[in-house]
């Protein structure tokens, strides 16, 4: 990779000036006045991959916006890595926040980014990051040191639920085919400290509601005679987690899949200060599952959260009513082998069944997604760690991250295909956020990096280690 690296190196301010470009675009999934825009954005993709070298590039058509497709088979013998990104964006808002206008790119020093940092919607999720791999695929091209097969599946509606991601994949199977995924859409825990994902936790959404009276009724005259929906709901919420934090659905934990000491020592490495969490969130005391680390209790156990809660007068001043109805939206993120469907069931199951005499209950699922997991000795993580070690100079740490991103489940599902989550962000860049901002170092350390997984991918896959 000697020849890449040199390319990178020559070429690190010609990438940064088409980033900007790219980043000027808004390409904003959720609003209808930006097709135009996200539009621009396929295209744009698309000619930056025949650019770089790419065969068969394709805007390809879907019922909302399309997926560029492109590829470079230079030898059916060799491994095969299907590259995915998304050139959409979350909307600006609340654009008042925003140091700079957030469509005008500004590269400016940050205490965690003292070389610089790009200040852009989407600088990090996911044009950043996602560009990572058209310029390291262009410098393997010129250099002619690209060891494996590429693939590229660049997506324009993540930020709105991949609504037509899984139709495609479905549908082009057999283009699709190849060895591994490949994504950056996630972080490290510092510039000092790698890591690689190792996985996803699942989730299922619900709404719940609560009904008592056939009306709001006056809490003078009534109260203490009839059930007051918002007091039940909460008791009922209440009963969903035990003393020590563990969720009393029945059949809950049943198919939660054990995680090994190996792993769990892996983790443990990454530094975690318990002190400095509780400072940066302004608490006094962390609270979570008995028998678990913060940092495990936030990626490898399940979860039970109310994300809202509502119901009565809730305007200014006092009005006194005891509400005829109650409602909640609650969360519950999964784990490997944990099904979204079947904790859907088993909760609608369990909350029915305590609801006391004198309400009548309703629960509305939502979405849902798989969680995922990467294991730590496959091919995949370990050419990824071994191209981690070879550009930050220390083995990257294993992390399973509390967050869900549905579509590697999908993936694995539809095209049997483990993926791998290498991504450079840090949790500070402020992705869906006002200001949101991606560092020089990382963007470049990105670029640097994903060549050598083609190279040590490439000798792991031959060694028979998938």
């Amino acid at each position: 990779m000697k020849n890449t690296q040199k390319f990178i190196t020559d070429n690190k301010d010609k990438f940064l000036k088409e980033l900007v470009e790219l980043l000027k675009i808004p390409s904003i999934s959720a609003d209808p006045t930006y097709k135009k825009e996200v539009l621009l954005t396929a295209d744009e993709i698309a000619a930056f991959l025949k650019s770089a070298g790419a065969d068969n590039v394709e805007v390809c058509s879907t019922k909302g916006y399309p997926i560029v497709y492109a590829e470079k088979i230079i030898d059916v013998d060799l491994p095969t890595v299907l590259v995915y990104g998304h050139y959409d964006v979350q909307p600006a808002d609340p654009i008042e926040l925003w140091t700079s206008p957030p469509f005008e790119p500004v590269i400016k020093p940050t205490e965690i980014h003292p070389d610089g940092a790009i200040f852009a919607r989407g600088a990090c999720d996911d044009k950043g990051q996602m560009f990572m791999h058209i310029k390291a695929f262009e410098a393997m091209m010129a250099s002619n040191e690209l060891p494996c097969n590429v693939k590229f599946m660049i997506e324009g509606e993540e930020e709105v639920g991949s609504e037509n991601l899984g139709h495609f994949i479905k549908a082009n199977k057999e283009r699709l085919a190849a060895d591994i995924i490949l994504v950056s859409d996630t972080g490290i825990i510092a510039n000092d400290v790698p890591s690689i994902t190792t996985g996803l936790r699942g989730l299922s959404y619900v709404e719940v509601e609560v009904t008592g009276p056939n009306r709001d009724l006056h809490s003078g005259l009534y109260g203490g005679c009839v059930a007051n929906p918002i007091n039940i709901l909460c008791q009922m919420i209440a009963e969903m987690q035990d003393e020590d934090k563990r969720i009393t659905i029945p059949g809950f934990y049943e198919d939660v899949q054990p995680i090994s000491n190996e792993e769990r020592e892996e983790m443990a490495r990454a530094p975690f200060s318990e002190e400095a969490y509780k400072k940066a969130l302004n608490i006094d005391a962390v609270v979570g599952e008995k028998g678990y680390t913060t940092r495990e209790r936030g990626s490898i156990r399940p979860t039970f959260d109310v994300n809202g809660i509502w119901g009565g007068y809730i305007g200014e001043g006092a009005k006194t009513v005891i509400p005829s109805k109650a409602f909640a939206k609650i969360s519950m993120r999964l784990v490997p082998d944990q099904s979204p469907e079947k904790i859907t069931a088993l909760f609608q199951s369990y909350f029915e069944s305590i609801a006391p005499a004198g309400v009548k209950v309703k629960v509305t699922p939502h979405h849902g997604g798989e969680p995922a997991v990467t294991p730590i000795d496959s091919a995949g993580y370990q050419a990824a760690s071994r191209a981690m070690e070879q550009t930050f100079g220390k083995r990257p740490v294993p992390l399973r991250s509390g967050g869900s991103i549905p579509i590697v489940a999908l993936f694995e599902k539809v095209l049997g295909l483990k993926t791998v989550l290498m991504g450079f962000g840090l949790d500070s860049d402020a992705i869906h956020s006002p200001n949101e901002h991606y560092g020089l170092f990382n963007f470049y350390k990105g670029i640097e990096t994903i060549p050598y997984f083609y190279q040590f991918f490439q000798e792991e896959h031959a060694k028979g280690n998938q």
